[in-house]
């Protein structure tokens, strides 16, 4: 039986396998392909553990915008509904191949949340 999200260790698990995911889909790739580099993956990977403690168990270690760097890449490389889907998609699977339990469904609801803010931010922004 798997076990829910407890710490950080299964949140790294969670976004290292989840970033796995997105970097293999041909659709999603070119979001982060600045991520083949090892080094700025690994950096990038611990401010999405940061941003999930957060989100999660309330830890206080993430205190940036989490939508400025999004919107800024909306800019040079467009979302697009299809996106969306395919984040959610793979987000969903990761949580639920390594976890089940009351975390496990935050994780998913609030990542629908985040991506819905996101695109109405985006809807926004096409309007100005």
């Amino acid at each position: 039986m798997k076990e829910d999200i407890a710490n950080r260790d299964d949140i790294y698990l969670l976004v290292k396998d989840f970033y796995v995911k997105l970097m293999n889909d041909d659709v999603m790739y070119h979001f982060f392909e600045e991520f083949t580099n090892p080094e700025l993956l690994e950096k990038h990977l611990q401010i999405l553990v940061d941003f999930w403690d957060n989100i999660l168990f309330y830890s206080g270690n993430y205190q940036k915008n989490a939508m400025k760097p999004h919107l800024d890449l909306q800019k040079k490389k467009p979302f697009k509904p299809q996106h969306f889907r395919l984040w959610l998609l793979h987000f969903n699977n990761t949580v639920d191949e390594h976890f089940n339990g009351e975390i496990a469904h935050a994780a998913k609801s609030r990542a629908l949340s985040i991506a819905t803010v996101m695109q109405i931010k985006i809807a926004d922004l096409e309007k100005q």
